[in-house]
C-alpha cells in the first residue's frame, strides 16, 4: 500500500466517526462578530463564542498601536534563538515584568519566554522529567503537558480528574528522587478548576513540585488578573508555572516563571527553547502594554463583566434544559468563560453545530481525542465584549434547536 492509500484509509475511518476537522479562515479580526468563511467558501458574520480572547484585547487600539509601535524599532523577526541573537531587549523587559508579578507567590522567581504555550509545557515537563523523576499528571491536562510527559523520561503516573486521595496513595508509594506533579490550572475542556491548594499541600507533604498550565486563569482569575496562583493566594518556591499569552493577554507567546535556579536549568537544558527562534521583539515589546491592560481598570472591570455574562447564560441554560430533559444535554460546572454543554454523540454535536451556525452563531462541536468518548459538546466561551443580548441571542437558537429535537 503506499503512503497516499494508507492515509487515506485514515482520513476515512476518520470521517466515519464524525471527527474530521476543517479549517475556517476568518477575514476580520477576533471579536464576539467576526466574518468567517464557511465550508462553501461564502463569508459570513457571525456571533462568535469559541474565541480564547476572554478580555476582548486582540482588537484593543493600544495593542495595535504597541505592536506597530514595536515593528518600528525592532523590526520584524528575531534572526535567531534566545541563546545566538534573539534576545531583545524588549523580551528582557517582558521576563521582568512577570517575575515581578509572580514575586509574592515564587520566592526568587525569575522568567523565561517561550513562542506558544505548547513549547512552553514540551520544554518544563521534558527537561525537568529526567530519568531519576516521576510524573504525575492529571487524566484531563492539556495535550501539551501529555506530550511533554510522553516525551519525557520520567515514570509517568496519571490519576483521575480532582481525585486528591489517588494523588496522595501514588505520591506515597513512588520512590522517585524528583516527584513532578502536573496539572492545569483551568482544565480547557471542562472550564472547571484544580484544587490547587491541595495539590500544593501534597506536594509539600511529599517533597514533590507543582507544575501549573495556567493557559485558562491568566488575566481571568485574581483580583489584578494574575491567574490561579493569586486567585487562591498561593505561596512556595515549589510552584513552576506555565502562562500563555496567545489568550486573554490578546497576543501570543507563553512564559515559565519559577525559582531562578529552575529557570536557568530550562534555559541551559530545554530543547523547545533551546533550539527555537524566538519570537518577534514586536510581540515581547506589545505585551508589555497587554499586561499593563489585564492589571488597569480595564482590566478590572471586564473581568466583572465575565462574571456576569457567566452567571446570565448559565441561569438561562440550566432553565432551559429543565424543559427539554429527554435531549439528555449537561451544562458542566464551571466558573470560568469555558462553559461545556455537553451532548454526547460526536454527530449530534455537529448537527447542533451546525445548526446553530444557519442562526448566525459559531459555537464548534468539540469531540474525540480531545474530549472522552461519548461527552462531545459545545464549548462555549465568553469575551468580555460579549453583550447580555449576545447571550440572550445564544439562548433562544439553542431554545428552537431543542424543541424542535425534543420534537422529532
Amino acid at each position: 500500500m503506499s503512503l497516499l492509500d494508507h492515509l487515506q484509509t485514515k482520513l476515512d475511518a476518520i470521517a466515519a466517526q464524525d471527527l474530521t476537522r476543517f479549517l475556517r479562515p476568518a477575514e476580520t479580526v477576533t471579536a464576539p462578530r467576526q466574518t468567517v468563511r464557511g465550508a462553501d467558501g461564502v463569508a459570513r458574520e457571525l456571533l462568535m463564542f469559541c474565541s480564547n480572547d476572554y478580555l476582548g484585547l486582540a482588537a484593543h487600539p493600544r495593542l495595535a498601536d504597541a505592536l506597530a509601535e514595536g515593528a518600528r524599532a525592532y523590526g520584524g523577526g528575531s534572526g535567531a534563538s534566545h541563546l545566538i541573537s534573539g534576545h531583545s531587549v524588549a523580551h528582557q523587559r517582558l521576563e521582568e515584568t512577570l517575575a515581578d508579578w509572580y514575586a509574592p507567590h515564587i520566592p526568587n522567581a525569575r522568567a523565561l519566554g517561550f513562542c506558544t504555550g505548547y513549547m512552553a509545557n514540551l520544554a518544563v515537563v521534558t527537561a525537568l522529567g529526567d530519568a531519576e523523576a516521576e510524573i504525575f499528571s492529571a487524566s484531563l491536562n492539556h495535550a501539551s503537558l501529555i506530550d511533554g510527559a510522553r516525551l519525557a523520561r520520567a515514570q509517568v503516573t496519571r490519576y483521575p480528574h480532582a481525585d486528591l486521595e489517588a494523588l496522595r496513595a501514588a505520591l506515597a508509594a513512588s520512590r522517585a528522587k524528583v516527584k513532578l506533579i502536573v496539572t492545569d490550572a483551568v482544565f480547557s475542556m471542562d472550564g472547571d478548576l484544580a484544587p490547587l491548594p491541595q495539590i500544593l499541600k501534597l506536594a509539600e507533604e511529599f517533597d514533590a513540585w507543582m507544575i501549573v498550565d495556567d493557559a485558562h486563569g491568566f488575566g481571568v482569575l485574581g483580583a489584578k488578573g494574575r491567574g490561579s496562583l493569586e486567585h487562591f493566594d498561593l505561596k512556595s518556591e515549589r510552584i513552576i508555572l506555565v502562562g500563555t499569552l496567545g489568550k486573554a493577554a490578546g497576543l501570543s507567546g507563553a512564559f515559565v516563571v519559577a525559582h531562578e535556579t529552575v529557570t536557568e536549568y530550562l534555559l541551559q537544558a530545554a530543547r523547545p527553547y533551546i533550539f527555537t527562534t524566538a519570537s518577534p521583539p514586536a510581540i515581547a515589546h506589545a505585551l508589555i502594554t497587554a499586561l499593563d491592560l489585564i492589571e488597569s481598570e480595564l482590566g478590572q472591570q471586564r473581568r466583572n463583566a465575565l462574571v456576569l455574562l457567566q452567571f446570565e447564560l448559565r441561569r438561562s441554560i440550566n432553565a432551559l434544559l429543565a424543559r427539554y430533559p429527554r435531549l439528555g444535554w449537561k451544562l458542566a460546572a464551571s466558573d470560568t468563560p469555558i462553559q461545556p454543554l455537553i451532548i454526547g454523540d460526536n454527530a449530534a454535536v455537529m448537527k447542533l453545530a451546525a445548526r446553530l451556525e444557519r442562526e448566525g452563531l459559531r459555537v464548534p462541536g468539540i469531540r474525540p481525542p480531545t474530549v472522552p468518548m461519548g461527552e462531545a459538546r459545545l464549548r462555549i466561551t465568553l469575551c468580555a465584549t460579549h453583550t447580555m443580548g449576545d447571550i440572550e441571542r445564544l439562548v433562544r437558537a439553542l431554545s428552537t434547536v431543542a424543541a424542535e429535537m425534543s420534537a422529532a
